[in-house]
């Protein structure tokens, strides 16, 4: 009996819901505005925390107009191979090892040792 009432209806496209009794939650505009000059107006419930930044359309950052400067985190020092590299070992250790591996390929290539410059 259910098949021939839903006979002939987009059940995919459309909701079978009404909007009869809704009431949408009050609505506040921000705005906020990027360094290009751009400016972005988005709704935004009245009981919604305010991101201090959105994501402009030109891929920068946009500040909340009248609103507190958003936090900055402090930028984390990138370590390189060669930090890590100094936290195992001293720089004179590693010209004694650069000399001590030139040195076996110098050997495996028939090339004379040259003299350390003191």
């Amino acid at each position: 009996m259910a098949e021939r009432t839903l006979r002939g209806t987009r059940m995919v496209s459309f909701s079978m819901e009404t909007t009869d009794n809704v009431v949408p939650s009050d609505r506040q505009i921000t705005a906020y505005v990027c360094e290009d000059g751009h400016r972005t107006e988005l709704p935004f419930s009245v009981e919604a925390d305010i991101p201090g930044t959105w994501e402009c359309r030109c891929g920068k950052l946009g500040k909340l107009v009248d609103g507190p400067e958003p936090e900055t985190k402090p930028a984390k020092h990138v370590r390189t191979h060669w930090d890590m590299l100094l936290e195992r070992r001293s720089v004179p250790e590693l010209e004694e090892l650069l000399e001590e591996r030139l040195a076996l390929l110098r050997a495996k290539r028939g090339e004379k040792p040259r003299k350390r410059s003191a």
